[in-house]
């Protein structure tokens, strides 16, 4: 075993057989494949709602990109829920954080899809699932995507609608997204899981925030095995 396997094998002694079996069933459906980026969501609700959303769903990765407005806690609306996600964050400023966020999902091989309720986008249900990876860019709740966002995306896109309303609550669209992309992908037969390696680094992730004062434990277990 590496020592990441013996780390986990020994965080394993402080977990229930429950937990730990609730745990696998929730990797076994967790997925990199599609991820989720934020951009300059203002209000604190929203982008927690967002983040409960997706890790119900099973996104892992969300993107946060905090251009002009910084991205907030709702511990009432998330219910936890960030603890088990791996948040990305862009904030470093005088620098356009979207243009970052972009080319690190360019480099991993992610399509870019922003979300616009404007006419002329490509509906949800028309992305081309089976070419590979998919981001879903969100933006502003009054001002919608960025214009860098849209004009470097690899599409618009847009939830068919056909009442008097023009747009939803930023969670709500998040989860409709997800919810037909992820249907496409079932009718294409893509499997949306995880890599063993990227498993065992998320299994060890998630039993270090398990499991009281881990990191002392793990110090101590790390200088026995030395």
């Amino acid at each position: 075993m590496n020592v990441q396997e013996k780390l986990i094998h020994h965080f394993a002694a402080f977990i229930t057989d429950r937990k730990k079996t609730m745990m696998e069933k929730v990797l076994s459906d967790r997925t990199k494949y599609v991820t989720v980026v934020l951009e300059n969501i203002y209000q604190s609700q929203n982008a927690s709602a967002v983040l409960r959303t997706c890790e119900c769903l099973g996104i892992q990765d969300i993107h946060i990109v905090e251009n002009t407005a910084k991205y907030e806690l709702n511990v009432r609306v998330l219910k936890g829920a960030d603890k088990w996600l791996t948040l990305h964050r862009y904030r470093t400023k005088n620098v356009n954080n979207t243009k970052t966020c972009f080319e690190r999902l360019r480099a991993e091989g992610y399509r870019i899809f922003v979300a616009d309720p404007e006419e002329g986008g490509l509906p949800i249900g028309d992305v081309d699932v089976a070419s590979g990876p998919v981001a879903l860019v969100f933006g502003n709740e009054l001002r919608g995507a960025s214009a860098y966002a849209i004009e470097n995306s690899d599409a618009r896109v847009r939830i068919p609608m056909v009442g008097f309303t023009e747009s939803l609550n930023i969670s709500v669209s998040v989860a409709i997204c997800l919810n037909t992309v992820f249907s496409s992908m079932a009718n294409h037969h893509i499997a949306k899981g995880l890599s063993e390696l990227e498993k065992t680094e998320l299994r060890l992730d998630w039993y270090r925030k398990t499991v009281k004062r881990s990191q002392i434990i793990e110090k101590e277990f790390l200088r026995t095995i030395q």
